[in-house]
């Protein structure tokens, strides 16, 4: 078998991370049809489809799945010493980039503040955070790395601890509390007024509360329905009703009285977020700089994620 070209395997890579033929193409500077050519080219090349491709977009097979993770990294090394050439870099400077998904919550809460000092550290490394709260293939979305809770994990991925434990809170306004009283236990919730955050999926999130080893778990009903942190907290402050979020988000409304916690009790901490990606024999030299910067503050080490029950 012919072997195949680089620069072929690079437009593979490209094409697989947008998962559209016309993005890629437009990053590539290359027309559609030419990109298509090419990965026709090596898809005889492989024996076989890389990709399942529709008018409107392309999603790539198990061979091409495998193609990725075999050389995706590969290309990531070269092209970080061809930037750190081009550059000018120095010896010991790092040079590359790094993809990251995860939902919101997580990726503001506790990655970000360590990508900030990552950066300050590393200026030539460029980091893409992109916020994706449906649970996505890391490697089949050319990703280096993804952001998830433990339950949510792979069993072959590689997880690092991103911090402490987090907590969710139940809050209202005064003036809420005032007219509608204030729940006390779960079923409490029923004659209340419960904002509701909607997924892209269209799945609304439901309240996860526990106390003492009774758990609940409660479909919140609204006339308000949002798709963001910052909405759900313009109506709860508005006397709209009771808002479910991480505590984080409401510690200086908390704070000042602007708003104030239920049910405590039914909230206790759980563990936090970790970053994950897959075992593999070679890292991009940013990457590795990365998790090895996670790594520092806390001191945790990788490990597998045990299998969810």
């Amino acid at each position: 078998m012919r072997r195949p070209d680089l620069n072929i395997l690079a437009q593979f890579v490209v094409v697989a991370r947008h998962l559209n033929f016309r993005r890629a193409a437009k990053e590539l500077a290359i027309s559609p049809s030419t990109l298509s050519d090419r990965i026709r080219e090596l898809e005889d090349q492989m024996g076989g489809r890389l990709f399942n491709r529709t008018t409107r977009s392309a999603s790539l097979t198990d061979l091409g799945v495998t193609l990725l993770a075999q050389t995706a990294d590969a290309l990531a090394v070269l092209e970080d010493a061809a930037n750190g050439i081009a550059t000018g870099a120095t010896q010991g400077q790092l040079v590359g980039k790094i993809r990251i998904n995860g939902p919101r919550p997580a990726l503001e809460l506790c990655l970000m503040p360590l990508v900030v000092s990552f950066l300050a550290k590393n200026p030539g490394v460029r980091v893409e955070v992109v916020t994706q709260d449906e649970l996505v293939d890391v490697v089949a979305g050319g990703f280096d790395a993804g952001v998830r809770y433990t339950e949510m994990l792979a069993q072959d991925m590689i997880a690092i601890g991103l911090g402490a434990e987090q907590r969710m809170v139940i809050a209202a306004s005064p003036d809420y509390l005032k007219q509608n009283g204030t729940p006390r236990h779960p079923r409490d919730l029923l004659g209340h007024n419960c904002i509701g955050t909607v997924f892209a999926t269209g799945n609304v999130l439901p309240w996860s509360l526990e106390r003492q080893g009774e758990d609940v778990e409660f479909t919140p009903q609204s006339n308000l329905i949002v798709n963001s942190i910052e909405n759900s907290l313009i109506g709860a402050r508005a006397s709209v009703g009771l808002v479910y979020t991480f505590e984080d988000y409401v510690v200086e409304d908390l704070a000042t009285g602007r708003l104030v916690e239920v049910m405590p009790e039914w909230t206790p901490p759980f563990p936090g977020p970790s970053l994950y990606f897959s075992e593999r024999r070679l890292m991009p030299p940013a990457l590795r700089a990365f998790v090895d910067h996670v790594k520092e503050p806390t001191g945790l080490h990788t490990t597998k994620p045990k299998p969810s029950r």
